[in-house]
């Protein structure tokens, strides 16, 4: 049985409940800027430590000791997913996630082998189970799964891409094969955060991270469906559930549609704009540059305390960068961030 959480701050403002302080997370927020994460990584390749329970809780846990943040983010990798439907999934040093066998016809999707989430991705539960252990309650652990257009697009492109042009070939001139994809990545996403949950994150995000590569009808047409096919049924366990991406500014409504009681919010737009559109029953979560950690210490606090400030008072806000913290950044700006969001929030919360 989990205990009783010494800091529940970040799961009172998914529900849009009064804080003491606004809650601090950050995507990416194990990584190479940690010595101690690249301590581990000198002597394990990424999927080892994704596969093993002992390192990923390991990993987890650095930034919540280090950076004082309000949650923890299960170690893991949104491409996970892909390893049992035979694509030949590789994690190419200084290149990133490559697929040998891309998926880009009714016959490759045809081809893609029917598998069990619990049964393949079991040790994803176990290192959710391991965390929990380990965390005995300090903070929240939230789940994560990577959204079916970012996930369809790796699988379709090979590996990441900045123009999509494989995946909007498929998209227009096959729609109905491209429908069978997202379905399909859609049911295994779903059963995929289940197991977490039933393991025992508190809350989970879905990593729609490229949907902002899309024009608003094309998202509505060819990926709100399978989102909310994935988001609505979470709804019903009671955990947040928080949907981001990125450049989604003309697509915040169409998310808001798709599901979540959190959304998140990058940069490219005011975090206060992005709330009025999205409206006053749903959380939000954002909004900093990620570069800005890189930058002079006031222009980074300036930029964070003018994002405190304009949603002050409003209840529901979680702390977060637009996007996954840079392995350039310094640590010491991440603690200081942290620490200064949380006084300068607690500050104006008590007026």
């Amino acid at each position: 049985m989990k205990r009783p959480l010494q800091n529940d701050r970040f799961l009172r403002a998914c529900r849009r409940e009064p804080v003491d302080a606004t809650p601090v997370w950050f995507m990416r927020q194990a990584g190479r800027y940690m010595a101690e994460y690249r301590a581990v990584r000198a002597h394990h390749s990424l999927l080892e430590i994704c596969k093993r329970p002992e390192l990923a809780a390991e990993v987890t846990l650095q930034p919540v000791e280090r950076l004082g943040v309000d949650a923890a983010i299960l170690f893991a990798d949104i491409l996970l997913i892909l390893e049992p439907l035979d694509v030949g999934l590789e994690f190419v040093a200084g290149d990133g996630p490559s697929l040998r066998r891309p998926v880009r016809s009714g016959s490759d999707v045809d081809r893609l082998p029917a598998f069990d989430v619990e049964t393949e991705l079991g040790f994803v539960a176990e290192s959710v189970r391991t965390i929990v252990g380990r965390l005995n309650g300090r903070v929240p652990l939230i789940g994560f799964a990577g959204g079916p257009f970012t996930v369809a697009s790796y699988l379709v492109e090979g590996g990441h891409s900045r123009s999509f042009v494989a995946t909007k070939r498929l998209m227009y001139g096959e729609p109905e094969v491209w429908h069978r994809l997202m379905s399909r990545l859609a049911s295994l996403t779903a059963a995929y955060l289940r197991m977490q949950i039933e393991a025992g994150v508190d809350a989970v995000q879905l990593f729609d991270s490229w949907a902002g590569a899309l024009a608003p009808e094309d998202y509505r047409r060819f990926v709100l469906p399978h989102s909310r096919a994935v988001l609505e049924p979470l709804a019903a366990s009671g955990v947040p559930v928080i949907h981001f991406g990125t450049q989604t500014a003309g697509l915040l409504t169409d998310m808001r549609r798709a599901g979540g009681s959190v959304i998140g919010v990058d940069w490219r737009i005011e975090l206060a704009d992005a709330w009025d559109r999205l409206g006053s029953d749903v959380a939000v979560q954002g909004n900093l540059d990620p570069v800005a950690l890189l930058g002079p210490w006031p222009v980074m606090a300036e930029a964070a305390r003018g994002i405190v400030a304009s949603v002050a008072g409003r209840a529901g806000h979680v702390f977060n960068l637009g996007h996954g913290i840079l392995p350039e950044t310094p640590v010491e700006a991440a603690a200081d961030l942290v620490q200064l969001v949380h006084e300068e929030s607690a500050r104006l919360l008590a007026g």
